[in-house]
């Protein structure tokens, strides 16, 4: 078997008394690897600090889609300097034992330490799984499914803990949608996760409930960034308000509108740029940290260029801001919107 399979699964199960919840750490197996060095540190101008005071990197590679190619395109990305790394509890669209594989191989060569990667998964509640390949007990309660799948990514990353546990949608009820933040929060609060956080909520409502039950309150919203949810202004205006960090996905795909305009391809060619560079640097010079899926080497770098060769200034942020708003004037005239 692969060597990266050789480490400490510490799973987390219900126990109790009076209904209570009890977060249980196990040891399974007998040897987790310990990474002694890191030949690949990152610079500080790479991260923000989160609510939770996690270290966040400011651009994170996705692994959505990827496949069988996820080991490679994860170390790829890695040793090209990526140090944030999202995934999910998703076999329909996420090979998160890949991302582990990948993780394990680049801790057995000392290019990176445990202590060195942002590392983000999911719950994602069964509406979004494939119903035949669901990673937990679909037909249990929604704190075991929570707890079931959380046990399941700790095993296929091979790591002790994650840097941040994401809630992949709202679910089907507010009850229901409290009952896995409940689950979540008894989970960083016994240290297995340092920050949670919601996917795909685009309604402000929702969020602020969410918010004002919370014991421990969300430290990131990961929303797809496009012109049908009108961008998010208003959500990204109250987040920023409450501290809580913007995640954009689909950042690139969804906007052609936006990188073809005239205004960031006057921009990128002021800075000597691309449109997608600039766009890139737009979100992180707002407070936001985007998340990027490519699977090209060069795309890689000049993503990560984006971090650190160069900012905008006050004036270029609310040229785009105005392009923006002028995108969802437009889209508001027509049909409702969709998420």
């Amino acid at each position: 078997s692969r060597s990266w399979r050789k480490m400490c699964a510490f799973g987390l199960c219900l126990a109790g008394s009076g209904g209570g919840l009890l977060l249980v750490t196990a040891l399974n197996t007998v040897a987790l690897r310990r990474p002694m060095a890191s030949s690949a540190a990152a610079g500080e101008w790479m991260y923000m600090t989160t609510n939770a005071g996690v270290r966040m990197p400011k651009l994170i590679y996705g692994t959505a889609w990827k496949k069988e190619r996820t080991t490679e395109l994860v170390e790829e990305a890695i040793e090209m300097g990526f140090r944030g790394i999202d995934t999910a509890c998703q076999p329909r669209h996420y090979r998160e034992d890949l991302v582990g594989e990948a993780i394990q191989n680049l801790f057995d060569r000392n290019v990176v330490t445990r202590e060195d990667l942002f590392l983000q998964t999911k719950y994602t509640p069964p509406a979004g799984q494939d119903p035949n390949n669901i990673p937990y007990n679909p037909r249990a309660g929604t704190t075991t499914q929570v707890l079931e799948s959380f046990n399941t990514s700790l095993r296929n990353l091979g790591v002790e803990y994650v840097d941040s546990l994401v809630l992949h949608s709202p679910l089907n009820t507010p009850e229901k949608t409290q009952q896995a933040w409940r689950a979540m929060e008894e989970i960083q609060m016994a240290g297995k996760a340092k920050q949670i956080g919601i996917s795909n909520c685009y309604d402000l409502k929702t969020l602020q409930d969410l918010h004002s039950n919370a014991r421990v309150k969300p430290s990131v919203l990961q929303n797809r960034f496009y012109v049908d949810s009108l961008y998010d202004r208003e959500l990204r205006k109250w987040c920023k308000g409450q501290n809580i960090i913007y995640q954009s996905f689909w950042t690139l795909t969804a906007n052609p509108g936006l990188l073809y305009s005239p205004t960031l391809k006057s921009l990128a060619e002021k800075h000597g740029k691309t449109s997608e560079q600039v766009l890139f640097r737009y979100l992180i010079d707002s407070g936001a940290a985007p998340l990027t899926g490519t699977t090209d080497r060069t795309h890689m770098r000049q993503d990560l260029d984006a971090v650190k060769d160069f900012s905008l200034s006050s004036e270029e942020v609310s040229e785009i801001d105005k392009l923006i708003d002028f995108a969802c004037e437009k889209a508001s005239t027509r049909t409702p919107r969709r998420h």
